[in-house]
């Protein structure tokens, strides 16, 4: 099964392992923070660390800024569609009920644990990696991940190659929104504490989906870190205990932590159904093919229970809510059943695939018919490409005058240029990987709004009022 986020992995990308090493609970959930480890105390107060690693992901600007970044339909418009915060804020409350039922499970089996208590954080460490998980999308959606990688594979950064290390080069040519997340959360920006936003191991290893570098993104541009956070991730992931499987090259590559299947699947169950229900609001699905499409996740006794609910409700959109809310309860169920059945394959790093591809047949056909009608109807409708034709000119644009300004800060219009960007991001770094990347940072902070902005005003399309 295939998602707009869930690819099936190569061999590299799922990190099989074949001996019997298991990864342990009781060191897969850890309240250390990283940057602050010399200040850890276990004890802590009515807050637990978990629970801070939300609220501190709450109150962050990087998280605001997602209520004008492009989930898949333009905005702003007359009818609301999902912005990536609101997505963010979904697939934390799915994630986090998902994670509920698996702990409650797993407390019973380890109940004669000394450190079964620990796990009832576990929705709390998957509430917050849930929030920080589209943190470092750049503007415009995933075509805004493209456009980046395609401007050194492809277009005018491709003159760099030779100025960089192999590893720096796949860096860039596979940008990776995972990836840049890791970065946004762990690296020391210009003026801030070590740490950066300095968060618990358990919840900073609970968003790398892909927990190796890029030189293993084999056939897709999935990886978990850049080359400048390498060592960052392989200190979390050692304290945590995750299973360890270098390349022959020497390439560095681990098992997921299990917490990660739990994220990957609310994103997955709250994009492929509420892209379906935001394209109904848009009238580009129909109620009747919704409703269809819906339905076809439950057997006949519960669908007849459905359809008399529905049959009290006039409003189409009221409707489509209702059972939009029932998908979601099913998948959150047999995604949680999985995991249980399957822990001890997660634990050995053995896990074939995401959760929804070992749900029951009848939900797992419905998730591949939404699948399908998604890819169809949704992903290549006219306004979505629209969005990312422009988003990718928009992108480019910015990239090419942002990349010309680091390198050549002497120059009259680069000094104008760079003294726009904020100083949090090192335009002036010793090496021009380091200000590659600093302009990088900036261009995917930026909102859809302020990156379309600031592109008309370099063109001279919008100048101040005089």
């Amino acid at each position: 099964m295939t998602s707009k986020n869930s690819q099936t992995n190569s061999p590299a990308e799922t990190c099989q392992l074949s001996d019997s090493r298991a990864m342990e609970w009781q060191r897969l959930i850890c309240d250390k923070r990283f940057g602050l480890e010399q200040y850890h105390n276990p004890s802590s107060g009515s807050r637990s660390d978990f629970q801070r690693d939300y609220d501190r992901l709450v109150f962050s600007s990087p998280f605001r800024r997602l209520q004008n970044k492009t989930q898949v339909f333009p905005l702003p418009g007359s009818i609301f569609v999902h912005n990536r915060l609101t997505h963010s804020l979904e697939v934390s409350c799915v994630g986090k009920s998902i994670a509920g039922e698996i702990s409650r499970e797993l407390r019973h089996k380890y109940s004669g644990e000394p450190w079964v208590d620990s796990l009832e954080a576990m929705g709390e460490i998957v509430a917050a990696a849930c929030l920080a998980h589209d943190l470092g999308n750049p503007p415009f959606g995933h075509s805004g991940e493209k456009a980046i990688s395609t401007f050194f594979s492809e277009g005018e950064g491709a003159e760099l190659k030779n100025q960089l290390t192999p590893v720096q080069w796949t860096d860039l040519t596979n940008f990776e929104g995972n990836a840049n997340a890791f970065r946004l959360l762990t690296h020391q920006f210009k003026g801030r504490r070590p740490g950066g936003f300095a968060m618990t191991y358990s919840t900073l290893a609970s968003i790398v989906k892909y927990p190796f570098e890029s030189s293993l993104a084999v056939k897709s541009n999935k990886f978990g870190f850049f080359s400048s956070e390498k060592d960052i991730f392989i200190k979390v992931a050692d304290e945590l205990g995750m299973l360890s499987r270098p390349g022959d090259d020497g390439s560095v590559r681990y098992a997921r932590h299990p917490l990660v299947y739990i994220v990957e699947a609310a994103d997955d169950i709250c994009y492929e159904v509420m892209d379906i229900e935001d394209a109904h609001k848009l009238k580009i699905l129909s109620t009747d093919s919704v409703i269809d499409l819906f339905l076809a996740y439950f057997d006949p006794d519960r669908q007849k229970h459905i359809k008399e609910i529905m049959s009290r409700l006039d409003d189409p959109n009221e409707k489509i809510s209702y059972l939009r809310s029932s998908v979601i309860g099913i998948l959150v169920n047999r995604c949680a059943r999985a995991f249980i059945e399957n822990e001890d394959d997660i634990l050995r790093g053995q896990f074939n695939g995401v959760l929804l591809d070992h749900i029951p047949p009848l939900e797992r056909d419905g998730y591949a018919c939404c699948n399908s009608v998604s890819w169809d109807k949704i992903y290549r409708a006219s306004e979505v490409v629209d969005i990312e034709l422009a988003g990718n000119r928009i992108i480019t644009f910015l990239l090419g005058k942002l990349i010309h300004a680091v390198r050549y800060p002497e120059l009259n219009y680069s000094r104008l240029l760079l003294s726009k960007v904020p100083q949090q991001y090192d335009v002036n770094a010793p090496t021009l990987f380091g200000k590659i990347q600093a302009a990088i940072d900036h261009i995917s902070g930026m909102t859809d709004v302020y990156a379309l902005d600031l592109y008309r005003k370099l063109n001279g399309m919008s100048l101040p009022a005089v």
